[in-house]
């Protein structure tokens, strides 16, 4: 049997004990469907090696060594990974089109006496759901960024007003990324599929009767790109402004990319970077910071010099969405500084 999928959070998809995802590994690592497992009926090579004969000696012949292939596969698959599943099990089988790949692996399972349904069309249906979501239909809630100066910790903020009960959509956690040149995190950011995946995922999840709350945000967060119908909602919506010292500022930045301290030459490559941007001596006093390992030093002088500089220019292409302002004097509670945003935000959006 095939399931046709409606959303991208389809409530059928949860009558399945797996979900399996039957493309190469380097299909599914672009992107797949949320909790799905990889057990490719063709590796990356293999899938290679059959699409040049199909393409250079015949579909027969490559359909041929295909199957074998799969069989193989399918073998090693039902011998290790789905070994200790019972009668009882229920699959959900995919591939790119819902196609041979998936048809073929279904059929296997099928004939030892599992129940396994495929995807009608296969990733690419659920694909075209995801971009259907993120980028032709609105926000299905009411949106309110929370703006600031960077280093105003308003990721820390959202997180802990996510834990007071409002909705909340981290999009540079969304995108394993802090949103700045020193934002990257060792592991990297997903690719911009999955990241729109994830989205859409957390689009879905909203409360329409219920303000969510996201991070004022440029176009990119890193090298990914901020899905229309969610930037759209950014420019338009209403926004709290933090308003928070340089000086507290940089002591919270310098505590939170405490990570990158252990990695000097990755700083100097970003600040060398910035060199056609900023006077000599700028960049000079820059470098001896980071050789005296004066990380708070540093990071007041890239606020006050590089970033807060550009940071205004941007908000003041949002100047008309400015409701309310709130001013910190330091970032030390980050706890009490939600309490305290919670009562404006209130008066913002009466509705929780």
């Amino acid at each position: 049997m095939t399931l046709r999928l409606t959303q991208v959070a389809d409530p059928a998809l949860a009558g399945f004990d797996d979900i399996i995802d039957v493309r190469s590994p380097a299909e599914y690592a672009e992107d797949h469907l949320p909790g799905a497992i990889n057990l490719p009926v063709l590796d990356d090579a293999e899938r290679a090696r059959v699409g040049t004969i199909y393409k250079q000696v015949s579909p027969f012949d490559a359909r041929k060594i295909g199957g074998a292939l799969v069989a193989a596969n399918a073998a090693r698959h039902i011998a290790g990974p789905l070994a200790d599943r019972d009668g009882s099990w229920r699959g959900l089988v995919y591939c790119w089109r819902g196609g041979q790949r998936s048809g073929s692996f279904a059929t296997i399972l099928s004939q030892i006496g599992w129940r396994v349904d495929r995807i009608e069309g296969g990733y690419k249906a659920w694909r075209g759901l995801v971009v259907d979501r993120v980028q032709n239909r609105p926000v299905p809630a009411p949106v309110i960024v929370l703006d600031g100066n960077t280093g105003s910790a308003k990721t820390a903020i959202l997180l802990r007003l996510a834990a007071r009960g409002w909705q909340v959509i981290d999009l540079e956690g969304l995108a394993n990324h802090r949103g700045s040149l020193f934002g990257g995190h060792p592991e990297g950011q997903p690719g911009q599929k999955l990241f729109e995946g994830r989205l859409a995922l957390a689009l879905e999840a909203l409360d329409p009767a219920r303000p969510v709350l996201v991070e004022a945000e440029s176009s990119r967060i890193g090298r990914l790109t901020v899905p229309k119908s969610m930037w759209q909602a950014i420019c338009a919506a209403p926004r709290l402004r933090l308003d928070v010292p340089v000086a507290a500022r940089a002591a919270y930045t310098a505590a939170a990319y405490e990570d990158m301290v252990d990695d000097p030459a990755r700083i100097e490559a970003i600040v060398a970077a910035l060199s056609p941007l900023h006077p000599a001596e700028r960049i000079e006093a820059w470098q001896a910071a980071i050789a005296a390992r004066d990380w708070r030093g540093l990071a007041q002088g890239l606020l006050c010099d590089h970033y807060d500089p550009r940071y205004l220019k941007h908000r003041l292409r949002y100047a008309a969405q400015e409701r309310a302002v709130a001013t910190l004097d330091d970032l030390h509670d980050l706890d009490s500084a939600a309490a305290r945003l919670e009562e404006t935000l209130v008066q913002m959006a009466p509705i929780r």
